[in-house]
C-alpha cells in the first residue's frame, strides 16, 4: 500500500508572522513565504483555508497557484466563497461586477485576470476522478474575535464559507477528499460539518475530511458519526414504524393489557476518528485543535506519524499526517 502524505493548512492569507505571532510584512516576492511553507510540507494531498487570489494585501498573488506549483501538484481547485476586497475593520465589500455565489478556479484560469476572491483550495498529486465544490451562507451574526495585529477582541461578521470534494484514484482504487473551512459561530458549523457527510454520501469510501472546523475535541468526529448513523436508520426507522402503526391497527380492541413502551436502542456512533491530535492554533504558542484530518474506512493500522510543524505564515500551524491507501 502506498503511503501518502496528507496535510491541511489554514493560511490565513499567507500573512508573514514573527516568531511571537506578530504580523510582519510581506517581501517583495509575496508569495515566497507560502511557497516555502508549502513546499515543506511535501504533501500529496493539501487543503488550504482562507486562500487569496488577486488581493492586493497579498501582493495580488494566486495562492493556490503559488502552493500547487510549491508541491508538484497535479491538479488543483480553487473554491472562491467570495469575491470582493476585506474592509478596513472587518467583513468584506463586494465586487460588484462578480454576481454572488460560488466560482471554482483550476490551472486552466491562471493569469486570468478575474477580481479579487477569497476561499478553500484543494490540491493534490493524485490522478483525480472527479470534482465537486458547494458554498455555504455565513451565520446571521458574528463573534467578538482575536484578530492578529489588534488588541483585545474585534467584533466580526461571519462569511461564506467553501468546500471541496475530490475522488482520488489511489493504488488500491478510488477514494474520496474534502477540504473544508467552517463557520467560527457555534452550532452553525456543526450543522455544515453534517452537511458535508450528506453532501459526499454517493461518493467512494474511504473518505478524508480535511480542514479548519473551528471545533475541538471529539464534536467534529461525534458530528460525522452521528450524520452516518441516522443516514444508515433513517430508512429502516421509517418502515418500523410502518410495521408498528399496521400492527396497532390489527390489534382487536382490550384484547391484551397495554405494555410498557420499549425504546428502540441508538445508533452507535462509530467510524470517524481524528488521523492526528495535535493542537494547532495560535501557531507561536499552540493551545488547542481546530484543524483536523478525520477519516472513515481508513485502518488505524494505515495511518503513520503525524506532526504540525511551525510555518513562516499564518497564525495556524499545518497538520500533516501519513496514511497507506
Amino acid at each position: 500500500m502506498s503511503q501518502l502524505r496528507i496535510a491541511t493548512f489554514n493560511l490565513l492569507h499567507g500573512q508573514p508572522l514573527a516568531p511571537d505571532g506578530a504580523p510582519r510584512p510581506y517581501p517583495a516576492d509575496a508569495g515566497g513565504p507560502l511557497a516555502e511553507a508549502v513546499a515543506a510540507l511535501d504533501a500529496d494531498v493539501l487543503a488550504l483555508q482562507e486562500v487569496d487570489r488577486h488581493q492586493s494585501r497579498s501582493g495580488g498573488t494566486d495562492q493556490a497557484a503559488v502552493a500547487a506549483k510549491a508541491m508538484g501538484a497535479a491538479d488543483w481547485r480553487f473554491a472562491a466563497a467570495l469575491h470582493g476586497r476585506p474592509a478596513p475593520v472587518a467583513g468584506w465589500v463586494p465586487e460588484p461586477s462578480v454576481p454572488g455565489g460560488l466560482r471554482v478556479y483550476g490551472p486552466g484560469d491562471v493569469g486570468d485576470g478575474a477580481p479579487p476572491s477569497y476561499g478553500t483550495a484543494l490540491l493534490t498529486r493524485l490522478p483525480v476522478r472527479h470534482w465537486r465544490a458547494r458554498r455555504f451562507a455565513p451565520a446571521p451574526f458574528g463573534l467578538p474575535l482575536r484578530v492578529a495585529g489588534r488588541r483585545g477582541l474585534t467584533p466580526v461578521p461571519d462569511e461564506p464559507r467553501a468546500a471541496l470534494a475530490a475522488v482520488l484514484e489511489g493504488d488500491h482504487g478510488p477514494f474520496t477528499v474534502v477540504a473544508a473551512h467552517l463557520s467560527f459561530v457555534p452550532g452553525w458549523n456543526m450543522a455544515q460539518l453534517a452537511g458535508i457527510r450528506r453532501w459526499i454520501a454517493d461518493l467512494p469510501q474511504p473518505y478524508l475530511v480535511l480542514g479548519d472546523f473551528n471545533l475541538v475535541g471529539a464534536v467534529p468526529r461525534t458530528v460525522l458519526g452521528g450524520a452516518t448513523a441516522l443516514e444508515r436508520t433513517a430508512p429502516r426507522a421509517r418502515v418500523r414504524v410502518r410495521e408498528l402503526r399496521a400492527a396497532r391497527r390489527a390489534r382487536p380492541a382490550l384484547a391484551e393489557p397495554r405494555r410498557r413502551r420499549v425504546r428502540e436502542p441508538r445508533p452507535r456512533l462509530q467510524g470517524w476518528y481524528d488521523l492526528a491530535r495535535t493542537p494547532t492554533y495560535p501557531s507561536h504558542r499552540p493551545a488547542v485543535q481546530f484543524d483536523h484530518v478525520l477519516a472513515v474506512g481508513v485502518p488505524r493500522a494505515a495511518v503513520g506519524p503525524a506532526a504540525a510543524p511551525r510555518a513562516a505564515v499564518s497564525d495556524h500551524r499545518p497538520l500533516l499526517v501519513e496514511v497507506s491507501l
